[in-house]
C-alpha cells in the first residue's frame, strides 16, 4: 500500500489507534503476505469510528476483497445490524466470510458475488454508510446508484482518493487546482469524475482525509 502520509507520521497514527484484534492482526498479516491492497488499519479504524458516530445500523460496500474493511465496520453495528459485502473473486469472498464469522459477524453480514453495481438494484436502503472501493472508473456511477439510499446524515466513503498504483496524483492536483489534464489514466478519470459528482451535489459536503491512500468522505447534508 502506498501511504500519503509520511512514514513516522503513519506509523504515529497507527499507533495511537485502536489496537486490533487477533484476527484483524492475522488479516494484516495475509494482505502483506499475499500484496493485497487493503484499506490498512489506519482507514479501518476511521471507517469504524465513521460509523459509530452516524450510529449506523446498515452499511454497503462497494468491493469487499477479503473482508478488512467490513470486519472494522461490524464491530460498530448493532446486532439486528446489516453490512453488505460484494466481491467478484470467489476465493476472496469466502476468506471473507471466514474472518467474520472468526469475529462474530456472520450473522449480519451479507456476502455477494458479482459485480456491485448490479446488486445494490437487489437492495433497498436507507445505508447510513457505504464504502465505495472497486473499480475506478465505475466510482461516480455507483455514488448516483446509491445515493438516494443515504438518509441526511449518512456518510459515503471512496477509497484511493490520492493516490495508489494505478493513480497519477499530479493530474488530480492539477484538476483540483483548476486545470484540465489530458491524458490521464482511465482509473485517474474515475477518481476526477467521481470527486467533480459528489463535489457538486448540494446534498452532500465532501473532504478528502489523507489516510491510507487518501479517503474521499462525503456526508449527506440535505
Amino acid at each position: 500500500m502506498t501511504e500519503v502520509l509520511a512514514d513516522g507520521i503513519a506509523r504515529f497514527v497507527r499507533a495511537v489507534g485502536p489496537d486490533p484484534d487477533e484476527t484483524l492482526v492475522e488479516m494484516d498479516e495475509y494482505a502483506a503476505a499475499a500484496g493485497f491492497p487493503h484499506v490498512g488499519p489506519e482507514v479501518g479504524a476511521f471507517l469504524r469510528f465513521v460509523a459509530r458516530l452516524t450510529d449506523a445500523e446498515r452499511v454497503f460496500e462497494f468491493g469487499s476483497g477479503y473482508g478488512y474493511s467490513a470486519y472494522w465496520f461490524a464491530d460498530a453495528l448493532p446486532d439486528d445490524g446489516e453490512i453488505v459485502l460484494t466481491e467478484v473473486d470467489d476465493d476472496e469472498l469466502e476468506l471473507a466470510r471466514e474472518y467474520m464469522t472468526a469475529g462474530g459477524y456472520d450473522d449480519i453480514a451479507r456476502y455477494e458475488l458479482g459485480d456491485a453495481m448490479a446488486t445494490i438494484d437487489r437492495y433497498d436502503g436507507p445505508f447510513d454508510v457505504v464504502l465505495i472501493d472497486h473499480q475506478k472508473s465505475t466510482y461516480a456511477d455507483a455514488f448516483e446508484a446509491v445515493r438516494s439510499d443515504v438518509p441526511v446524515g449518512g456518510v459515503v466513503v471512496a477509497d484511493n482518493a490520492i493516490t495508489a498504483g494505478v493513480i497519477e496524483f499530479d493530474a488530480l492536483l492539477d484538476w483540483a487546482e483548476g486545470g484540465t489534464p489530458t491524458d490521464t489514466t482511465e482509473h485517474t478519470r474515475g477518481i476526477i469524475d467521481y470527486l467533480e459528482t459528489v463535489r457538486a451535489d448540494p446534498a452532500f459536503e465532501t473532504i478528502v482525509v489523507p489516510l491510507g491512500e487518501g479517503i474521499a468522505v462525503s456526508y449527506r447534508v440535505e
